[in-house]
């Protein structure tokens, strides 16, 4: 009976505090969801190089009127732990106006302008003479909180969108279109996390600030223009996280507690119900 009842407590506490842990984890791992739910706006026109893109949200839609021939570029925060997927839409011209195909491509880069490899979408596509819209995608490989030197790997940072027609005539150049671009993000948790982050994340910050304006100043000074191109500042919403959370550590204090159970259980059913009354005292 009292092993019974060990058992049960034990069960109950360790039940309770696996329950506490697993809720603590599901709520860090909120706070990082990427559902575009900031109050800033969605930009409604693109850049046209790295210095100009527009930052947008991740969750949030933006668009840009252009011609074929342009590069679109857009920039957006990625924390550790994310898995990107760009979605773009250009929506073509008449095919009256349109005689040949193009074909249009999205590529992403990252902080340090690294193009980055797609896991899977479609990142290039012909359009058909007869086709109203193309429709692309690029899901990123998940974004580790640390790497290697030498490796191309996805780290915590402002990323780049470039859109833009690979292939074109001489009779598509020129062509208004219109297009659209949507980030969204999958936390993928522990089965990602690595032992280590970086200093800081890969954003253009202020030992850059220096050089870009002297390149601005020079720029403005050769094409006779004062206006100044802004760097891109945006991070997520909660902040970067920097890699310090992951449902590892859930897991891990939830095996050392059924480890503790496992072992009280053992124990209470393996020591026995103490000396046999039959037995003397004596011996």
């Amino acid at each position: 009976m009292r092993t019974t009842k060990l058992l049960a407590t034990a069960g109950l506490l360790g039940a309770s505090a696996l329950t506490a842990l697993l809720g603590a984890g599901t709520a860090f791992a909120g706070s990082g969801d990427s559902g575009g739910s900031g109050d800033g706006k969605a930009p409604t026109e693109a850049g046209t190089s790295f210095r100009t893109a527009q930052e947008v949200e991740q969750g949030r839609r933006a668009t840009a009127g252009a011609s074929t021939g342009d590069y679109l570029y857009w920039s957006f925060p990625a924390d550790a732990g994310q898995r990107p997927t760009v979605k773009a839409t250009v929506k073509l011209p008449d095919s009256a106006t349109r005689p040949s195909g193009a074909t249009w491509q999205i590529d992403v880069y990252d902080g340090l302008r690294r193009r980055q490899s797609c896991m899977y979408g479609t990142q290039s596509r012909a359009t058909a003479p007869d086709a109203t819209s193309v429709d692309l995608s690029c899901t990123l490989r998940t974004v580790r909180a640390w790497s290697e030197q030498w490796a191309n790997d996805p780290l915590p940072g402002t990323y780049y969108v470039r859109l833009t027609a690979a292939t074109l005539t001489p009779s598509d150049q020129g062509l208004p279109v219109s297009a659209e671009v949507e980030v969204t993000s999958k936390e993928v948790g522990g089965s990602a996390a690595v032992d280590g982050s970086l200093a800081a994340p890969l954003v253009p910050g202020s030992t850059t600030e220096e050089a870009a304006a002297a390149a601005d100043d020079a720029s403005d000074e050769e094409n006779g223009s004062s206006a100044s191109q802004a760097l891109a500042t945006g991070e997520p919403e909660d902040g970067w996280s920097a890699g310090w959370w992951s449902d590892r550590w859930v897991w891990t204090a939830a095996g050392g507690i059924l480890a503790a159970l496992a072992g009280i259980g053992g124990y209470a059913l393996t020591r026995g119900t103490g000396r046999p009354s039959r037995v003397p005292t004596g011996m």
